[in-house]
């Protein structure tokens, strides 16, 4: 017995070469004949759990995850630990490490696990094989099942705990950024919005529709930046609540009140201002208690630090499925950068990055994130964005790039562009597929002549 065999595979251990070969026969029998099956009485029960089919309803990862149980039950046929368990355990920990990236509850795993293993089961009671050899068998499977999944846990725990850290980290981080500036930032947004409401009410665009909060700037902030900056901050749910007060109860009122232009819309205005100075008192309260911390970006573009994306990102394509909303990402690569670093030098590479990078910035919102993914590559994930609208943003920020006078250190002016692919959330719960999606559309941008805008597909 070779000694990197796994911790828990006793049975495998004590049990005859010859038996044992039987018993792997018999499985080999099982899963072959009954693979599709399982799998489909794998995905039907969950799609039944209201919590399971969360993971599962999307038609591309049932396709994707249906392949990927096929393919796991049929590995366990192949595991021999005298042979080494190096490569199986491999692949278990990328497992996990997906598990976690996607944020599937441990739980279901392993309650998935107990079907698939009652599945085999079963179907092997039902065959006219001798006892010995289909009890041997039964043992053989629950062994390796159980010894897959323990893999997958460990690096399952090992991914969550890493993201958990991460989502912390930016959390502190992000909050040192120019504090002060994004606290004013958003109190003008709360403000202009407040007018906006009034504007329509008495000014000039009198009758207009009333604009919910939750749909300003400031409520995306509040909803895509506040919510992992301030997590679990009192004052974060508190302005929540407002918010949802005046959406669902203030604003409602004052348009029915509008038309008579009397006492009852004076009182509702009034509430409604009352509750704009709560927003921003605790603003203000919010932003106080965690000024001074660390920062997040990249010293020389300010975009953020790549190592946040898989916490912006899951969090993000979370919100995308549970509000039905949409999110794009683009992915931005700055063209022939090696030529103009070795042509003109480090320094003019370093203008060009900052250039596009203010570019970039200049047109999202404050609600979006850039991230520097790469030495010349951005990454921007455009919250609430239709792909129709994120092809717009990527042109503009194309042209605009296009058209800039880059004055370089030593006194020359160059002009550069940049290739960008653009990929649209359609509910597949890893972030990473999306990203490759917008990488592979980056990379046909090149291939096409670079300086153009390709969009992805899944």
């Amino acid at each position: 017995m070779t000694p990197n065999c796994g911790i828990g595979l006793t049975f495998w251990k004590t049990t005859d070469l010859a038996a044992r070969s039987e018993a792997r026969e018999l499985l080999s029998l099982v899963i072959d004949a009954h693979a599709e099956d399982l799998v489909d009485l794998f995905y039907s029960a969950f799609l039944e759990d209201s919590e399971a089919s969360a993971f599962l309803s999307h038609s591309v990862v049932q396709e994707r995850l249906s392949n990927s149980l096929r393919n796991w039950l049929l590995d366990l046929l192949n595991v021999d630990p005298e042979d080494g368990l190096e490569a199986f355990d491999e692949r278990q920990k990328q497992i996990g490490e997906i598990h976690a990236r996607i944020k599937i509850p441990i739980h279901l795993v392993m309650a998935g696990a107990s079907m698939l293993k009652s599945g085999v089961s079963e179907r092997l009671l039902k065959l006219n094989a001798e006892q010995r050899t289909v009890t041997t068998a039964l043992m053989l499977l629950s062994e390796i099942v159980d010894y897959a999944i323990r893999r997958m846990s460990q690096a399952y725990v090992s991914g969550t705990t890493r993201r958990a850290q991460v989502d912390e980290a930016y959390r502190l981080a992000s909050l040192g950024q120019d504090v002060s500036i994004e606290r004013e930032s958003q109190r003008a947004a709360l403000m202009e919005w407040s007018q906006s409401v009034l504007f329509s009410l008495f000014g000039a665009a009198k009758g207009a529709p009333l604009e919910r909060i939750s749909q300003s700037a400031f409520g995306l902030w509040l909803r895509h930046r506040a919510g992992m900056m301030f997590q679990g901050s009192p004052s974060l749910e508190s302005i929540e609540d407002a918010v949802q007060q005046i959406d669902s109860v203030l604003l409602p009122k004052i348009d029915e009140a509008r038309s008579s232009n009397d006492e009852r819309l004076q009182q509702a205005v009034g509430r409604l201002q009352k509750t704009i100075d709560e927003i921003k008192y605790l603003l203000g309260d919010m932003f106080q208690s965690v000024a001074g911390m660390e920062n997040a970006r990249d010293p020389l573009t300010k975009a953020l630090n790549r190592r946040f994306m898989p916490s912006i990102l899951s969090r993000e394509i979370s919100l995308a499925n549970s509000s039905a909303t949409p999110l794009t990402l683009l992915m931005i690569d700055v063209d022939h950068f090696k030529q103009i670093n070795d042509k003109w030098g480090h320094p003019a590479g370093d203008v060009v990055l900052r250039q596009i990078a203010e570019v970039i910035m200049d047109n999202v919102r404050l609600s979006d994130f850039v991230f520097r993914y790469g030495g010349e590559e951005f990454l921007v994930a455009l919250v609430e964005t239709p792909e129709s609208r994120g092809v717009e943003i990527a042109e503009r920020i194309r042209t605009q790039f296009l058209a800039h006078q880059l004055q370089l250190p030593d006194g020359n002016v160059l002009t550069s562009t940049v290739s960008i692919g653009v990929a649209t959330h359609r509910g597949h719960p890893d972030y990473a597929y999306l990203v490759d999606i917008a990488d592979k559309a980056l990379y046909r941008a090149k291939a096409g002549g670079r300086n153009r805008v390709e969009v992805g597909g899944e």
